[in-house]
C-alpha cells in the first residue's frame, strides 16, 4: 500500500467529527451524576449567602478602634435567626457563619481581642465591613449557576446541593458493544491450543470503557468468516457504538470492511498514516458508529486512546478531539526517526524538579503489549522527523486524560 492510500490522523478526525453530536438528554439524580455533562443551564435557587454572616469567630461591633473596651450583650451562633439588635457602643460574641446583628458593620476576630465574660477589649482596629460575608455576594437567586456543557465534578455537585437541586438534565451515555475477531483467538479462561492465543482485546476495551464511566457489552469472539462476522456486526449495530478488534487489514481473512458494507454501513475512513494502528477504520450507519481497530494489542490500545476515547467523550458532551490534550515535555531517552507515518510511542511520565519528563518504553513491535502495560502516555513523532536525542522537547498526551 502506498502512502497516498492513507489519510493523516487529523484528516481522519475531521471525517469523524461530524458524526459526534452529543447524545439526547436524560434526567439523573444529583448523587448519580458525577462526571456527567449538563445539557441545560441551571439557575441559582437561593441567595449565597442568604444573609450577612460572619466570616470569623469573634465580636460583632459598630466601631472598631484599638484599645476600646465594650460590654458584651450576648452571643449569636451559626443557625440562629437573623434580627439580633446591636445596641450602640456594645459588642456581640459571634461565630463563623452566624447572621451579623443589625447595626454591626464589622467583625473583630477573637485573636485580635482580649475578651472576658462581660466585656471585650479590641486590641487592634479593623476596617468597616471587615470579616462580613454580604448577602448574595457569591450569587443571587435566579442568576446563572452552571451552564450547559459543565462537567459535574464533586465541587459542582456540592454547589447544586447548596441550592437544593436534586435532579439534573445531562447528556445520555452511549451504549457500546465490543467484538473481537479471529479463528486463532480463544477466551482468557481457555488454554490455547497450537497456533492459538488468548483474547486480550476484550479485557482492555471493557476496562477502558469503565474508565469513561461506561459499561461496554462484550459480544464475544467472531470467527473469520463473512456470515459469522456479519451476524455479530448486525447485533453490535443495535448499540450507539460498535468496536471491533481485528480483521481490518488486507489479508485474505480480514472480512470486517466487507461485512460492514454488507450490513449497510458507510465508511468514513480506512487506513490512517499512524504507527501503530495504520489499518484502523471508522464507519457510520443510521443508528450510530463503528470503529474497526487493528488486531495487534498495541494498535488496539493506541487507536482507542487517539480516536475512540475522544469520540465517546464527544458523545457524552465533553470537549475533546484527536490529540486534544497534548502537552510539551522533555525526553528522558531518544526517539527514533519516523518515515511516512506519525509514530506514537508508549512512555512513562516522570515528575521531578518542577518539570515533566517522558521516558519512551522500548517495544519489539505493535504486538508487545508488555511495553504498553507500563505506559501512562503516548509520545508523538511526526512523519518525516529525524532521530531525536534525550533532553529534547516532545509532544505527548496522557493515555487517560
Amino acid at each position: 500500500m502506498s502512502p497516498r492510500d492513507w489519510i493523516t490522523p487529523e484528516e481522519a478526525w475531521e471525517r469523524l467529527e461530524g458524526e459526534l453530536t452529543p447524545l439526547a438528554t436524560e434526567l439523573v439524580t444529583r448523587r448519580r451524576s458525577l462526571q456527567r455533562v449538563l445539557a441545560t443551564d441551571v439557575e441559582a435557587r437561593v441567595d449565597v449567602p442568604a444573609t450577612d454572616v460572619s466570616a470569623m469567630d469573634g465580636y460583632a461591633v459598630g466601631t472598631g478602634s484599638a484599645s476600646m473596651t465594650l460590654p458584651v450583650r450576648g452571643t449569636v451562633a451559626a443557625g440562629d435567626r437573623p434580627g439580633f439588635q446591636l445596641e450602640p457602643e456594645t459588642a456581640v460574641r459571634i461565630m463563623t457563619g452566624a447572621p451579623v446583628p443589625e447595626a454591626a458593620d464589622r467583625v473583630v476576630p477573637i485573636e485580635l481581642t482580649d475578651g472576658g465574660e462581660d466585656t471585650v477589649t479590641l486590641e487592634r482596629a479593623v476596617a468597616s465591613g471587615a470579616h462580613i460575608r454580604r448577602r448574595s455576594e457569591v450569587i443571587s437567586c435566579g442568576e446563572g449557576l452552571l451552564s450547559a456543557g459543565t462537567v459535574l465534578t464533586p465541587g459542582a455537585l456540592a454547589t447544586l446541593a447548596t441550592h437544593g437541586i436534586s435532579t439534573l438534565e445531562v447528556h445520555s451515555q452511549p451504549s457500546v458493544a465490543v467484538v473481537t475477531t479471529g479463528d486463532e483467538v480463544v477466551p482468557p479462561g481457555i488454554e490455547p491450543g497450537p497456533g492459538q492465543l488468548r483474547d486480550s482485546h476484550t479485557d482492555f476495551l471493557l476496562a477502558a470503557g469503565r474508565g469513561l464511566g461506561l459499561d461496554f457489552a462484550s459480544l464475544g469472539i467472531a470467527a473469520d468468516d463473512p456470515e459469522s462476522l456479519a451476524e455479530r456486526i448486525s447485533s453490535g449495530m443495535r448499540s450507539d457504538v460498535l468496536i471491533i478488534g481485528g480483521g481490518v487489514s488486507k489479508g485474505a481473512y480480514d472480512w470486517v470492511e466487507r461485512a460492514l458494507l454488507q450490513c449497510g454501513c458507510e465508511l468514513l475512513f480506512h487506513n490512517v498514516a499512524i504507527q501503530p494502528g495504520k489499518p484502523m477504520l471508522a464507519a457510520r450507519h443510521d443508528g450510530g458508529l463503528v470503529f474497526g481497530l487493528p488486531g495487534n494489542p498495541n494498535a488496539v490500545m493506541a487507536t482507542f486512546s487517539l480516536f475512540v476515547r475522544p469520540a465517546l467523550r464527544r458523545l457524552l458532551g465533553y470537549e475533546d478531539s484527536f490529540w486534544h490534550f497534548a502537552q510539551e515535555g522533555v525526553l528522558a531517552g531518544p526517539l527514533p526517526a519516523a518515515k511516512d507515518r506519525d509514530k506514537f510511542l508508549s512512555a512513562r511520565v516522570l515528575h521531578a524538579a518542577g518539570r515533566v519528563t517522558l521516558d519512551p518504553i522500548s517495544a519489539r513491535g505493535s504486538h508487545d503489549m508488555n511495553a504498553f502495560s507500563l505506559a501512562r502516555a503516548l509520545v508523538r513523532i511526526r512523519a518525516g522527523s529525524p532521530e531525536v536525542p534525550a533532553g529534547a522537547p516532545c509532544s505527548w498526551q496522557a493515555l487517560e486524560p
